[in-house]
């Protein structure tokens, strides 16, 4: 037995005509609040200014997208940002310790006696890897 699969999930269905529920929704109601506006100033031109920044607003919220997302869910996400808990996270750095002279003496007498297997053949090589083996040594011994 067959079963068709829904396709075309991320696309709402056009309801009103060309627009979805939820453009629907936001529309009338910016129509509807803009609406109560008019009637409590009674005054067409007065109205006029809280009207157009109403529908504007409405209208932005209906069909307005931000990076492919509506922006109702930028002001959800705004919201959420503003008055949520946050976490802050400090991560410590660690600064180099000024090192006194006997400490210093100690650490070079360690490090000298320290062996190092001879890997090539260039006496270049062998000093570069000589060295970068007694710095990640010294940088290990300093993190204790």
């Amino acid at each position: 037995m067959r079963f068709q699969v829904p396709q075309f999930i991320e696309v709402e269905d056009k309801i009103f005509g060309p627009l979805t529920l939820k453009q629907f929704i936001f529309i009338a109601g910016g129509g509807g609040l803009s609406f109560v506006v008019y009637i409590f100033v009674n005054n067409l031109f007065i109205s006029l200014v809280p009207i157009i920044i109403i529908m504007t607003v409405s209208a932005a919220l209906a069909f307005y997208k931000v990076n492919n997302r509506p922006l109702i869910n930028v002001f959800e996400s705004a919201f959420k940002y503003f008055f949520g808990n946050k976490l802050y996270v400090w991560k410590k750095e660690n600064k180099p310790q000024p090192i006194d002279t006997a400490t210093a003496v100690r650490d070079a007498k360690n490090y000298a006696s320290i062996t190092v297997p001879k890997i090539a053949d260039s006496r270049l090589k062998d000093l570069a890897w000589s060295l970068d083996i007694k710095e990640s040594i010294y940088s290990n011994k300093r993190q204790k």
